[in-house]
């Protein structure tokens, strides 16, 4: 039988990291084997499912790189299917209706042993469970019974979900049962917990695709590679791997049976990873919409591109980009508290400054460049009688207006002799005179 796999969201909010993975991981079974990765929106709860979360779970698995190969399929347009199944129930006697006009399954009351992939079997003997409710009283299909028809009507193979869904397997069993078909293979995956070992909400730090990835400056790859790593270990001497290695490496029995626990520092280190061997060009067209939204612009794209690449060593999101590489934009930059005071420290600072203005000023802007940055530097700290290391901690507050960022020589190469100039002199008589 070919692999058929399904993530099978509720819209009830945006995709959860937990969700996320969940959907990653039918993913790479689906791409290791050259099966069918289905994307079903069990949206049968009107009360809690909307549109906008749907919309956002879709954006999310898009944004990761989950592409589908069938659906989305929304089990609110799938009524007449279940139908169809209620009725064989009904025909083999398998349901009753109670007096509020609800309808409800009657169980095997047999045990049942869940085999799992994962958590090994596990058997189950309802005694005490309750028959349970698959229509309500307003016509709707319950979660469970929709379930399984779905799986049964899309051929699903394998079910990889959360382990917090395993304590119900037994009631889809029993359903398939009663159809006469055969259950898919079980893998319930471990829960993924915060550092305090308390179960992940969509509420922590870490939580939201969208907002806490999307939104900081995350890289997908980034975010995809170190998912694969909440809940299993690759056999690979290297934790940074691509799509395609992830794919070919995947085990679904060699998910963990363990919990997995989340790491802030460790899925930054993964972006940090992934940043560092971007292209200048490629950085530069992720990193536009977060320097855009702090109404940063440029009309020369080798630039910005240099620019934002040029501190890829000193970042670990894209949203620090603009707090990094402002001055490269903008010539109304703010002297920090802490510049200012470095400046003004030594009473011979004006001057230096300005012996290294008028050298840099005679340069020739045709050969303009790092070197002969360096150069020009160095022959007015010659002049001056100090080291050219006493002259650049000077030059970097001038012309970035703080004490981070690239080498000296790289600022003044990217935003050219006249502003270097310009920018120096600036110093001098607003934060010297």
């Amino acid at each position: 039988m070919s692999v058929r796999v399904r993530f099978a969201p509720s819209p009830t909010g945006d995709l959860h990291v937990g969700g996320a993975r969940t959907a990653l991981f039918n993913w790479l079974l689906a791409r290791k084997t050259g099966g069918i990765f289905v994307l079903r929106v069990e949206d049968t709860d009107g009360a809690r499912n909307t549109a906008q979360a749907s919309e956002g779970i879709i954006k999310g698995m898009k944004w990761l790189g989950l592409d589908w190969d069938e659906g989305p399929y929304y089990q609110s347009e799938r009524k007449a299917i279940y139908d169809a199944y209620f009725a064989k129930l009904e025909a083999a006697d398998r349901l009753y209706t109670e007096d509020n006009g609800a309808v409800r399954f009657k169980f095997s009351r047999t045990a049942i042993t869940v085999h799992d992939l994962v958590c090994g079997d596990v058997t189950f003997a309802p005694t005490e469970e309750p028959d349970m409710t698959i229509r309500r009283p307003d016509g709707s299909y319950i979660f469970h019974f929709v379930n399984v028809v779905d799986d049964i009507e899309m051929r699903i193979s394998h079910v990889i979900r959360g382990e917090d869904h395993l304590s119900n397997t037994w009631k889809h069993i029993d359903l398939f049962n009663a159809f006469g078909a055969t259950p898919p293979t079980y893998l319930h995956i471990p829960l993924i917990l915060n550092p305090d070992g308390t179960k992940m909400s969509k509420r922590d730090e870490g939580s939201a695709i969208e907002h806490s990835y999307m939104n900081a400056g995350y890289l997908p790859d980034a975010v995809f590679n170190y998912l694969c790593m909440l809940g299993w270990t690759p056999k690979s001497e290297s934790e940074k791997l691509t799509r395609t290695e992830l794919a070919a490496l995947f085990d679904p029995e060699a998910i963990h049976s363990s919990n997995a626990k989340f790491d802030l520092k460790k899925s930054l280190w993964f972006n940090a990873q992934y940043l560092r061997e971007m292209s200048p060009e490629a950085m530069l067209a992720a990193a536009r919409p977060f320097l855009a939204a702090k109404g940063l612009n440029w009309s020369d794209d080798a630039m910005a591109a240099a620019a934002v690449h040029s501190v890829k060593e000193k970042i670990h999101l894209l949203s620090e980009l603009p707090e990094w590489t402002h001055y490269f934009f903008r010539c109304d930059y703010a002297f920090e508290e802490e510049v200012q005071g470095k400046l003004k420290a030594k009473p011979e600072n004006a001057a230096l400054l300005k012996a290294a203005a008028a050298k840099l000023a005679a340069c020739d802007d045709a050969t303009w460049s790092e070197q002969s940055v360096q150069d020009a530097v160095e022959a007015a700290a010659k002049e001056a009688n100090v080291k050219a290391g006493a002259l650049m901690p000077l030059l970097r507050f001038s012309l970035s207006g703080q004490a981070r960022g690239p080498g000296v020589t790289t600022i003044a190469h990217l935003i050219g002799r006249e502003k270097t100039v310009a920018r120096i002199e600036r110093a001098v008589h607003e934060v010297l005179a």
